[in-house]
């Protein structure tokens, strides 16, 4: 028996502000979605057309809180062919949140404040 990652899943607050965001900061686009008949919750699956793996993004209607992301010790890895151009983009929309220049890599918050990591493919 074996086990692929199919998707990874994260709550967002503001749906269309977050698919913006990943679409410009790392070219995710959306492969299909879920929209509840009652409209309680709509589901966005993102894909990188390149891997099998998708992010899905989670909106819940009756939510208005931000997300409590505990110590935010979990992230999501991005492999980059060109880190010096995707450093460039994140630094001028400014979601850059730390770096970490011995080890060649650096993490973005996406609009709910989830750390992405970037990394060189090596």
């Amino acid at each position: 028996m074996g086990f692929t990652i199919d998707h990874f899943n994260i709550n967002v607050l503001n749906l269309e502000k977050s698919m913006v965001f990943y679409e410009e900061a790392l070219g995710l686009k959306e492969q299909r979605r879920k929209t509840a008949t009652d409209g309680s919750y709509i589901i966005v699956f993102l894909t990188d057309n390149q891997s099998a793996n998708k992010l899905e993004l989670t909106w819940l209607k009756d939510r208005k809180e931000p997300y409590d992301l505990g110590d935010e010790e979990f992230h999501i890895a991005f492999k980059t062919d060109n880190f010096d151009a995707a450093h460039a983009l994140h630094e001028k929309m400014g979601c850059i949140c730390y770096e970490n220049k011995d080890m060649g890599i650096y993490f973005i918050n996406d609009p709910d404040g989830y750390w992405l990591e970037v990394v060189p493919v090596r």
